[in-house]
């Protein structure tokens, strides 16, 4: 090592280390037992294949080794990579300087550690290492002959195991782990085993890792902290109104439609990116919907569901409170498919009562609905109904977890060594307790969504979906509407949202943001952070690749020229509305009740 602690660490008291074994050990055998009871009660002692991911390795290995001379020569491109890096070793070992053979990517953050580079010993380990997932990656990759679904199966699933085996994960081969154990004569790895169970017990047996500490933040003290009242509330949503910041307003509100899969505070984190008090402070009328975190009495509540009891109701309680038949709206992921979907079915009702429409990150399109598609075919769409139709509703940390797999290395590894390895407890932070803050998802409505739509795309199709018995048409959407999608979107890749926004017939304005799918759209004008994209053209070109070729680049936030856009539509101006003068009792405070409960809780906050 070249770092080595300027003193003697100073041994820990045996006492406090038999005790804390004792306590680790009670714990451990007491989840052990559990765990085992669990499956005998399930009767799961025969493995299953839920996800289909042993078919598609076996079908995988079935066709690599149906071509031998390929296999050799990969074998042999890896010996000859490893050779290289002998070679390397040596000559670093010798002292003298040596390019790399295998270097990661400027944005890893696992090999950040000084270490990584000076150190003789771990520069081959993390070397031998990304040798190894190159070739690994590259060979699955290859591979021909296997069907869409199955090969993306195995390069997710292929990439998850790559991720697990890295050399940062493990006490021995991570420099600062090994560090921090010699340095604390291994107490580090004692207090990771006693997070360890503490996580597998707040899962009840499962492992609910920890990204942050939950008990640094309160709703309405320090995020979502926009004042506002709670001016209407049925069994699916609460509405928000939130207090004017301005003397003056535009006349028509601004309704906001978040998803339900996570909670609408993600546009409400902190004073200084939050898009709801920036918007107030813009002068609209803001309105939000804060969906119910559902249970299993409402496991019969579908798509027509949200739209009726969710948007449906939000126009008319805002007629009410404000006199005005009409709105602007915006929706963010699954709430701007509820809205799309919503507009369409206000077309066929010839029902005018959204003027103009913003689009966040939002799949109206799910022909290429990017890695999320790994889980979602027939298979598993109906093991997964099997389960929520049993309890009523999905489990918000299954949710969680299929997302978090899509970053493993920043949303599980990172924090696996950081809670596991180094003995840490998580920092403080809003987006991550944001991010922890699951939801439920109702069965019937669920099931709709991923068959009618990710795997049999009928929204867009005219027709193709009936809300409440009528079919319904995206063609017939003419009102202006205003599309932002991020450039690293992993959920809502941008190039489906393209195409997804040209099946409106009205005027469509596309712009593409930096980063992805919350920081992206969280970038408030003061950051100045990412910039945008823009492309002049009065319609939008046949393919996103050609849309970005005629894009323009312009600095910083998206928000600003949003509001251009939303102005340009609504510049009419009336004296600022205050919820407690409205015709609608006041019935809390916001954020409301309905967003405190947490699923990763006893009892709501």
């Amino acid at each position: 090592m070249t770092t080595t602690p300027d003193a003697s660490p100073s041994l820990p008291n045996p006492e406090e280390i038999a005790k804390t074994y004792a306590e680790v050990a009670r714990r451990a055998s007491h989840l052990i037992g559990e765990h085992v009871q669990r499956q005998i009660q399930k009767g799961l002692s025969t493995p299953t294949d839920e996800l289909g991911i042993a078919q598609a390795f076996m079908d995988m290995m079935a066709r690599l080794l149906s071509n031998p001379y390929k296999l050799a020569q990969t074998q042999m491109n890896l010996v000859w990579d490893y050779f290289s890096l002998w070679q390397h070793s040596m000559l670093r070992f010798a002292g003298m300087q040596a390019a790399p053979v295998a270097a990661p990517a400027r944005s890893d953050k696992r090999f950040r550690d000084e270490e990584w580079q000076e150190h003789f010993m771990f520069d081959f380990v993390k070397q031998s290492y990304l040798i190894a997932a190159r070739h690994i990656h590259d060979t699955v990759n290859g591979i021909e002959g296997l069907d869409d679904q199955t090969q993306k199966k195995v390069d997710f699933y292929t990439r998850q195991y790559i991720d697990a085996l890295s050399p940062s994960n493990f006490a021995l081969t991570n420099p600062e782990v090994f560090r921090e154990t010699i340095k604390s004569n291994g107490q580090n790895l004692i207090k990771g085993l006693d997070n360890l169970l503490r996580d597998m017990e707040d899962g009840g047996g499962n492992l609910r890792v920890r990204m942050t500490d939950t008990s640094a933040f309160e709703l309405g003290k320090n995020v979502a902290t926009t004042p506002g009242k709670v001016v209407f509330q049925n069994d699916m949503m609460q509405l928000i109104q939130y207090l004017p910041a301005t003397a003056k307003a535009f006349k028509l509100p601004l309704l906001v439609v978040p998803p339900w899969i996570n909670k609408f505070y993600i546009l409400d984190l902190r004073e200084k990116n939050s898009l709801i008090k920036w918007a107030v402070e813009q002068g609209h009328t803001v309105f939000v919907i804060s969906w119910v975190n559902p249970d299993e009495t409402l496991a019969d509540k579908d798509f027509s569901s949200y739209m009726h009891e969710g948007i449906l109701a939000a126009l008319d309680a805002i007629e009410t409170q404000t006199g005005e038949k009409t709105v602007n709206a915006l929706g963010y992921c699954l709430g701007g498919t509820l809205l799309a979907a919503t507009l369409a079915w206000l077309a066929a009702k010839k029902q005018p009562r959204v003027v103009s429409a913003t689009f966040l990150t939002t799949l109206t399109d799910f022909k290429e609905p990017g890695e999320l598609g790994v889980f979602i075919d027939e298979d598993q769409v109906t093991h997964l109904e099997q389960k929520m139709f049993k309890r009523g509703y999905l489990e918000g940390a299954e949710m969680a977890g299929t997302f978090n797999m899509l970053r493993a290395n920043d949303l599980i590894w990172s924090f696996v060594v950081n809670n596991y390895l180094m003995g840490k407890d998580p920092m403080p932070f809003d987006l991550l307790y944001w991010n922890s803050d699951s939801t439920r998802l109702p069965a019937k409505m669920h099931s709709f969504y991923l068959r009618k739509m990710y795997m049999e795309n009928k929204l867009v199709e005219p027709g193709g979906i009936e809300l409440d018995g009528v079919p319904i048409d995206l063609g017939k959407i003419k009102i202006p509407c205003f599309f932002i999608s991020t450039m690293e979107d992993h959920i809502a890749p941008w190039k489906s949202t393209y195409m997804g926004a040209r099946h409106f017939s009205g005027p469509v304005r596309f712009v593409l943001g930096g980063s992805g799918h919350i920081a992206g759209i969280v970038n408030p004008p003061a950051a100045n952070k990412y910039g945008h994209w823009i492309n002049p053209a009065s319609k939008l070109p046949a393919t996103a690749e050609e849309w970005f070729t005629g894009a323009e680049q312009h600095p910083g936030s998206w928000w600003v020229d949003w509001q251009r856009w939303i102005s340009s539509h609504d510049n009419t101006q009336v004296e600022a509305r205050d919820p407690l003068k409205g015709k609608l009792k006041v019935l809390e405070d916001a954020p409301g009740s309905y967003v405190k409960l947490r699923l990763d809780a006893s009892k709501s906050e």
